[in-house]
């Protein structure tokens, strides 16, 4: 039975970091919209299609992803999934598959957020966007942790 892995966190949580660990040790193929994103329309955070075509390259990605767990591939969605609702989606959806679900929580304090956002932000890079700090303060606001109940495997 193949694995949907759900990467859960706020940006410079490490989420990727993990993802491409899990690719490895699970033979897993990992999906990771930013490194769609930043080289099809560069550094567009700030910009106000950048939601839009982000939204696009996920779609374009869980249809790519229910593919592979069709035929047993292990999927990493590297999305962050911010809402328990879109997390109980995907979970669902990867049951309607015949796959088994599990969720990797990255629970790093807003201190550490910042700190790691000042250094990320300092760097020119095409695998990150620069994010304002104060998006950072918005998202924070707004991320709703996964609950105990989450945390387990869903065969």
């Amino acid at each position: 039975m193949a694995t949907l892995h759900l990467m859960v966190g706020l940006p410079c949580s490490g989420k990727t970091l993990l993802a491409k660990k899990l690719e490895i040790k699970y033979s897993a193929i990992r999906l990771t919209p930013d490194e769609w994103q930043i080289p099809l329309f560069g550094q567009d955070a700030e910009s106000p299609e950048h939601d839009k075509r982000h939204g696009i390259i996920e779609t374009l990605l869980w249809e790519l992803a229910k593919r592979a767990l069709i035929v047993g591939t292990n999927i990493i969605l590297d999305y962050g999934f911010w809402a328990r609702e879109e997390r109980e989606y995907f979970r669902k959806e990867a049951k309607k598959l015949g796959a088994s679900s599990e969720i990797h929580y990255l629970d790093v304090s807003a201190d550490e957020i910042f700190r790691r956002l000042q250094a990320r932000n300092k760097i020119e890079s095409n695998k990150h966007f620069y994010i304002p700090e104060e998006y950072m303060k918005k998202w924070i606001n707004s991320f709703q942790k996964p609950s105990p109940d989450e945390l387990f495997r869903r065969e």
